[in-house]
This record gives structure tokens, C-alpha cells and sequence, in this order.
């Protein structure tokens, strides 16, 4: 039986902020992930049912629908069965996962085709985008509090969507069972729902469903791989599972690697399921069910420089970036450039399209 990652809960809404912000900042350097105590005073539990709700309604929508709205490099729109690749090194085939990504809003209205199905539904998109930026200008503030950045708003402020466009997405995803696979596209044994990764933004917030586990880390050996329960111990008794956040790429690049951007994946059931408080144990795995998440990647404007912050604390680090990240020692000089970067190598079948089309024209 795997062990469970040792991932800290912290309530943000603390009456200690300065502790608060320490605490923050440790988990993100240890683990480079954290549950957030959910008190719906951030996100109420009902926003979160009705994202859920929402995203359901999505991908139950007739392929055409969906395939209208495919894909752009602009990171915006649906992607079908193996069509991304988190980790073209290492995988047969594409993950075997669904996905939506919801770019901007103005005025409540996407920037974007949508399915007609959720059409009557942008608003309550773009409320629920507005409730998960909120909590990450909260977390980016804590973040640089707790470093000594100075200023300390420096991240809070290169997140504000006064200063320009970002790459920052809303982003619904659907893992079927194996059961559920056609036969062209079986899984194997070896394969995946989601190839190991790091995320390219700044931070993540995760949102998923009691009883559908699948989350790994990959633990500071670089070799072992440990299951995040969606209900972890000391949580049973929340009205919603916490918020799971992930420090990404370009806090690590920020903090010279001191904030960790642990790599991750998700795998298809393997013979276990979640317990009570959300411990894995041997039985029977929930594989016959579909498994459903929320992602929030939070982004900074596209012309942020990623060079270390001011902090003496990240100045005295000399561990350097993270191992275990491929895309760590690469020399970028823009948020831009590097989730371009990222997005080239996860969605290879995109570029190569618009490429060949561009050469045929």
C-alpha cells in the first residue's frame, strides 16, 4: 500500500497572519504543495458544487459541440482523449484525460466559443474565475510576506490583470475509467491519466470530488511517488475538501528554486480507494466511475521578468532549481516565453497542424 503524501493543512484565515505566511512558505518549500483549509470564506462550497455541476454539463455535450471549440495556441478550448502530453519523454500516449480551458472575461462574457450547453452559464464561470484569482492574490501576498520580498506585494502585483494579458486558465477536466476507453485507445498497464509534470504558472488551485483519488507527487528522492488524498487526515469534517495549491514553474524561478515546483501526475485506479479521512487503504477502487477536477493556473502578466525576487532569504538559498524538473535549467526571460515553451511541448499535434498549414498556404 502506498503511503500518502505528508502535505500540511493551514486555515489562511488565521488570526496570525505572520504566522500564517511562515507556514505558507515552509510547505511551499518542503512540498511545494499545501491544502488550504476550505471555511468558505474564500470560495464558498456551493460556488465549487456549481463549478462541478457546470463542468459535467460540459463534457457531456455532443462531441461536435465540443470539437467546435478545439484547442488554440492561445491555450483556450477543449482537448479530446490523448490529445495533450505532459510528458512526451516518457509517455506511449497522450494522457487519457478531457479537458476545457477558459481563458478571459469581459463583463462576464468569454473571450472564447463555448458549447451552446453551457452558453446560459458564463457568468457563473467567470464569478467562480473571479473567486479563485481573489484567493491567489490572497496566497501570492502571503507568499511574499512570508520571504521578506521586498516589497512584499511584489508577486500580488505582477498578478493584478491591470498590468495585461496573462496565460492564466479556468480549467474543467474529465478522466474516464479504463472500462470507458474505446477499443482503439486502450490504456495499458504503464499508462497514465496525466504524464508527470510541473506546472506552468505561478500557483494552482485544485479542486476535486470526495472518493476520486488518482493525484501522485513525485517525494524530494526523485523516485518515489506518493498519493495526495482528496480528504486528508484532520479535514473530515469540512463542509467541502480543501483546496489543494501547487507552487508552478515560475515561483521557482522567482525564489531561485527555494519554493519547490513539484513534478505530479494522475494514474488510473490501482486496486486501492480512499478511507475514512481520506487515508488510502487496500479495497476496491472506484474504477467504474468517471473522475472529475477543477484546476486554477495562476499566471502574472506576459511581459513579467522571472529573475529572483528581492529577498534575503532567497538570496542565501543555494540549492539551485528543482531536480526532476526538465524545463528547470532553461535561461527564460518572460512569463510569456516559457509557458509558450511549456505549451509546445505538451500539445506537439497542435503546433505541427498549424505549422504544416502555414507551410501549405
Amino acid at each position: 500500500m502506498a503511503k500518502i503524501a505528508n502535505i500540511p493543512i493551514i486555515d489562511i484565515s488565521g488570526d496570525d497572519q505572520t504566522r500564517v505566511a511562515k507556514d505558507l512558505v515552509e510547505a511551499a518549500i518542503e512540498h511545494g504543495f499545501v491544502y488550504i483549509k476550505n471555511t468558505g470564506e474564500d470560495i464558498p462550497a456551493e460556488a465549487i458544487d456549481g463549478a462541478f455541476e457546470i463542468s459535467k454539463r460540459l463534457f457531456e455535450a455532443p462531441l461536435s459541440e465540443k470539437q467546435a471549440c478545439t484547442i488554440q495556441k492561445n491555450n483556450r478550448g477543449w482537448s479530446g482523449m490523448n490529445y495533450e502530453t505532459l510528458d512526451p519523454a516518457n509517455q506511449r500516449v497522450g494522457d487519457f484525460k478531457e479537458a476545457f480551458n477558459f481563458g478571459s472575461f469581459l463583463h462576464h462574457r468569454a473571450q472564447q466559443p463555448l458549447p451552446p450547453s453551457i452558453t446560459a452559464d458564463e457568468a457563473r464561470i467567470s464569478a467562480f474565475r473571479d473567486l479563485c484569482y481573489q484567493l491567489s492574490l490572497k496566497l501570492t501576498t502571503l507568499l511574499g510576506h512570508g520571504l521578506a520580498v521586498d516589497p512584499p506585494t511584489f508577486f500580488t502585483s505582477a498578478h493584478e490583470r491591470a498590468r495585461g494579458p496573462s496565460g492564466t486558465i479556468l480549467r474543467f477536466l474529465r478522466y474516464p475509467p479504463r472500462s470507458a476507453l474505446p477499443s482503439t485507445a486502450a490504456a495499458t498497464a504503464e499508462d497514465v491519466r496525466a504524464g508527470a509534470h510541473s506546472d506552468y504558472g505561478s500557483l494552482t488551485l485544485l479542486f476535486r470530488l470526495r472518493g476520486q483519488p488518482g493525484l501522485e507527487v513525485l517525494l524530494a528522492d526523485g523516485a518515489t511517488w506518493a498519493p495526495v488524498p482528496v480528504v486528508p487526515p484532520g479535514a473530515e469534517g469540512d463542509a467541502a475538501p480543501p483546496v489543494l495549491v501547487n507552487v508552478g514553474d515560475l515561483l521557482s524561478y522567482w525564489t531561485g528554486g527555494l519554493l519547490r515546483s513539484t513534478v505530479h501526475r494522475v494514474v488510473f485506479p490501482r486496486g486501492e480507494r480512499e478511507g475514512d479521512g481520506g487515508v488510502v487503504v487496500e479495497g476496491e477502487g472506484d474504477g467504474a466511475a468517471m473522475r472529475y477536477s477543477i484546476a486554477y493556473f495562476c499566471h502574472p502578466f506576459g511581459g513579467a521578468e522571472l529573475g529572483p525576487v528581492p529577498s534575503e532569504r532567497v538570496r542565501g538559498y543555494k540549492g539551485g532549481l528543482a531536480e526532476g524538473n526538465p524545463y528547470a535549467e532553461r535561461r527564460v526571460m518572460t512569463a510569456d516565453e516559457h509557458l509558450k515553451m511549456r505549451l509546445k511541448a505538451s500539445y506537439a499535434q497542435l503546433y505541427e497542424e498549424k505549422d504544416k498549414a502555414k507551410e501549405e498556404a
